[in-house]
């Protein structure tokens, strides 16, 4: 190659063998590592200008991100707990649900009255179709937004929907602001579809043109079947399906009061902080059990893998407890919130820590047998009222080991503080309920440390 390069240099441009070869000597060093900073820098450059973007407009960074990972529901649920968690706005990154009158078929970013958010994109919803999200939304910014599902159904571009998107765009609440019901619109799936090949078939033969069908159609209302809304656990299971994920609340959420209380943390922040390389850390998690493999080690012992999932996202872990097998293998019938002790083990800085069960119990009992503190404020009548009512006659009353402790805000140098009783049954959804009465505040519900501890292990 240098004798090419002299020769070359020599014929093409005149350059004496002497200069030709004391250039060649420069080319050669710096092929030793200028490919490798040329590279370094630009990836530099990049991440600095993902970094300013992402401090300076999270909205659009995340509607960006997930735009590039449309189809990718396990990476979609990842972007959604990190826009959320992100401390960069108040309460984390809204991202809004999708919907049919707002979304487009890709992830964008509207004004809302407290600022911005991401909305959620048609087309990242399962089973629906970009090009079919596409057809809808030029037919809404030409003729405007539906009004009812009538109107939808009325207008539905040529073969932009059938069964299986119109049940994923319902269980997923892109129909929401039609028809808030979502297990009515599923129960109606044909109906509705006959609506718009009915519709289809007037503009066709141009007899909408004719009678006025577009406009006539708007007024009318159709004759639904009613159905009773899903239950919420179901609701979640529906959006679970339709998303790849838990979308507007997880399972295990139910329990986040209970979960905290017990020191449990999620997913997402246990695989960021990690375990020290080459060592052992223990942590407490709170998480749904989804599915179990059992298995047998080389000496001949049961032991199961499993699949968990949290509000931060899904995991596996296996867990070698002889005294556990059967429960996780019932429990997981039942997808049953579970609160785990675990093992986090990193064998490098490199690789996210790999996660063993060494203690699990469901987190209904935990809630039941664990004995709790409910402490809050009273900063008005009505809420002690409220207070009464949930503790006297409520869900709480009786037949529990929970404390709750009341502070009286008098406005006196010296508050007075009521110890109320310890035989309340406690959990988060009494806490939550509590937290939105007027007049009450500062509800915390912690678990009283002394005395018996809980036995993960089953």
């Amino acid at each position: 190659q240098r004798q090419r390069f002299v020769d070359g240099c020599k014929e093409v441009s005149g350059i004496e063998a002497k200069k030709a070869n004391e250039l060649f000597d420069l080319i050669d060093k710096f092929a030793g590592y200028g490919f490798n900073k040329s590279h370094a820098a630009a990836y530099a450059l990049l991440a600095y200008q993902t970094a300013w973007m992402k401090a300076h407009y999270p909205e659009e960074f995340f509607a960006a991100s997930m735009c590039f990972d449309m189809h990718q529901s396990e990476k979609l649920a990842v972007f959604v707990d990190d826009a959320r968690r992100s401390p960069l706005r108040p309460g984390g990154v809204t991202i809004a649900p999708p919907c049919i009158n707002a979304s487009v078929a890709e992830f964008g970013v509207e004004q809302t009255d407290d600022g911005y958010a991401v909305r959620y994109a048609l087309a990242g919803i399962r089973n629906v179709g970009g090009k079919a999200m596409d057809a809808i939304c030029a037919e809404r910014e030409a003729s405007g937004p539906f009004e009812s599902l009538s109107d939808l159904f009325g207008r539905l571009p040529k073969g932009s929907m059938n069964s299986r998107q119109l049940e994923a765009l319902a269980c997923a609440g892109a129909l929401d602001s039609l028809e808030p019901n979502r297990a009515k619109v599923f129960a109606n799936a044909d109906l509705l579809l006959a609506v718009a090949d009915a519709a289809e078939r007037e503009r066709s033969s141009g007899q909408a043109a004719l009678f006025g069908g577009e406009e006539n159609r708007q007024g009318e209302s159709l004759r639904l079947k009613e159905v009773e809304p899903w239950p919420r656990a179901e609701m979640m299971a529906h959006e679970r399906d339709n998303f790849g994920f838990y979308f507007s609340d997880h399972p295990v959420q139910a329990w986040r009061q209970v979960a905290s209380a017990n020191g449990a943390r999620s997913y997402a922040s246990l695989m960021t902080g990690g375990a020290p390389a080459g060592g052992r850390a223990p942590a407490v998690m709170a998480a749904m059990i989804e599915k179990v493999n059992k298995g047998t080690t080389k000496r001949g012992k049961p032991f199961v893998r499993a699949d968990f999932s949290d509000a931060s996202g899904q995991f596996s872990a296996a867990c070698f407890e002889e005294s556990l097998v059967e429960n996780f293998l019932r429990w997981a019938e039942d997808q049953t919130c579970l609160l785990l002790q675990v093992e986090l083990d990193s064998p490098s800085p490199d690789e996210p820590p790999r996660i063993t069960v060494r203690g699990g119990v469901p987190l209904e009992q935990v809630s039941s047998s664990a004995r709790m503190t409910l402490s809050l404020e009273v900063t008005e009548e009505t809420g002690l009222a409220a207070l009464q009512m949930e503790l006297g006659e409520g869900a709480a009353a009786g037949g529990g080991t929970g404390e709750v402790i009341a502070t009286l805000r008098t406005g006196l140098a010296i508050e007075p503080t009521l110890r109320l009783g310890n035989g309340f049954r406690l959990d988060g959804e009494l806490a939550e309920r509590l937290a939105s009465v007027p007049g009450l505040a500062n509800v915390h519900l912690t678990t009283r440390r002394g005395g018996s501890h809980l036995r993960l292990v089953a």
